[in-house]
Parts: structure tokens; sequence; C-alpha cells
């Protein structure tokens, strides 16, 4: 019983880990992004 117990306890803990990686990787994704954006902007204000 205290494994069954055991197992049920961490799988939600092993999840929630898993999920903050995958918010880590969007989040760099995401910063990637506006860097590209930046850096497009700063090119068209060069040229006005």
């Amino acid at each position: 019983m205290k494994k069954l117990l055991a197992i049920a306890l961490l799988i939600p803990f092993f999840m929630t880990l898993s999920g903050c990686n995958t918010i880590a990787g969007a989040g760099k994704d995401v910063q990637k992004a506006g860097k590209a954006i930046e850096k497009e902007a700063k090119e068209t204000k060069k040229k006005m």
C-alpha cells in the first residue's frame, strides 16, 4: 500500500517538473521572436 501511495504522489510531481521545462522552452521561443522583431524594427528605423 505504501508503494502505491508513493507512486500516486510522485506522478503529479514529475508532471509538474516536465511542465516547467515546457514553459521554459516556450519562453525562450517567445524571447527569440521578440529579438527578431526588435532587430527588424531597428533596421526599419535606420532606413527612415
